[in-house]
């Protein structure tokens, strides 16, 4: 039976970079106050006038480019993001038409930070019913414009940018061996943007003065959550291939917070320099954060063909999931 292997990958970030010095003046806060608590030192921030599906199709373009494949080769795009171009269409679609993927499918996908793995764990569904053989997806995030500069527990932490992967259908033993995916709805005050919607529509004065359009987090008690649900998903992928830790190859998780990333691989039982880690120079660019971290990785020669990399994340909804992947 086929399943989905990653062929490709690639990122695209804005050249603008906002630094924890540069929030020293828009919020009260130190770089010392930010690097403690999350390990973040700077992040990218999209200019005026850039928009999400560009940098989705420059790192689109990376990764077919890796994958050997042309846009016409695709059969589906999907797109993991809170932040699309607009509400309506589907930011996957504005990505296929200046792509030229005339016969993909197209959808946007709304998981939180757990938006990739989501979008893994489908694909290789969509792979191993035989419904598509090619597919694009990508985890991509403009959150700086959506944080609220006055509250410094949360405008510090996320950057924006696009990760793009390929999966392609294989038999060989490469590819995802494992993954699952959770949901707890009961937890979706714990992260949230309540204005803009049907809720609290933009056509509603209070819905801005109460500052509702804007990501609002409870800081203490997603941590607690997110370091137990990763953990145990994590061994449930595990388990399900047949392996332990001790053969995982490099944990790739994502790059919300680096209290989070070392106590998940504390518990794992998989040690730092095993850890792929690159919150410091992006910030939590949610979606995003685990396909930009990977092709860092596979980029500057880290990852290498065999490897057994595991992938877990947390997010919105609430939501999170893991993946074991061979390289």
């Amino acid at each position: 039976m086929f399943h989905a292997a990653i062929a490709g990958t690639g990122r695209a970030v804005p050249a603008k970079l906002l630094t924890n010095a540069d929030l020293e003046t828009l919020v009260e806060t130190t770089d010392e106050w930010i690097t403690t608590r999350t390990g973040i030192r700077e992040r990218h921030k999209a200019a005026d006038g850039e928009v999400l599906s560009d940098f989705c199709v420059t790192a689109a373009t990376q990764a077919l480019e890796s994958a050997g494949l042309a846009p016409k080769d695709l059969d589906a795009v999907l797109i993991a993001t809170v932040t699309p171009d607009q509400p309506i269409p589907a930011v996957a679609c504005l990505v296929q038409q200046k792509l030229g993927a005339k016969k993909a499918a197209a959808w946007d996908q709304n998981a939180g930070c757990s938006g990739w793995l989501y979008g893994l764990h489908i694909a290789d569904g969509l792979i191993q019913a035989g419904k598509a053989r090619n597919v694009l997806l990508v985890g991509a995030e403009f959150l700086t414009r959506y944080v609220d500069y006055s509250d410094r527990a949360t405008c510090v932490l996320f950057g924006d940018g696009a990760g793009a992967t390929i999966l392609r259908a294989t038999k060989s033993d490469r590819g995802v061996l494992a993954s699952t995916i959770r949901s707890d709805g009961e937890g979706a005050c714990f992260i949230q943007m309540p204005g803009g919607g049907s809720s609290f529509p933009p056509t509603r004065p209070e819905t801005l003065e109460q500052r509702l359009p804007f990501i609002k987090m409870m800081g203490g008690e997603t941590f607690k959550i997110a370091v137990r649900s990763m953990v145990e998903v994590c061994k449930d992928v595990l388990n399900e291939s047949g392996f332990e830790p001790g053969e995982v190859s490099w944990l790739v998780p994502h790059q919300a917070n680096d209290r989070i990333i070392q106590a998940v691989g504390e518990r794992l039982g998989i040690p730092r320099e095993r850890c792929i880690v690159n919150i410091e120079r992006y910030g939590n660019t949610s979606a995003a954060s685990i396909p930009i971290a990977l092709d860092e990785a596979a980029r500057d020669g880290r990852v290498k063909r065999g490897d057994l990399i595991l992938f877990t994340a947390f997010g919105a909804g609430l939501t999170w999931g893991a993946a074991l992947v061979r390289w």
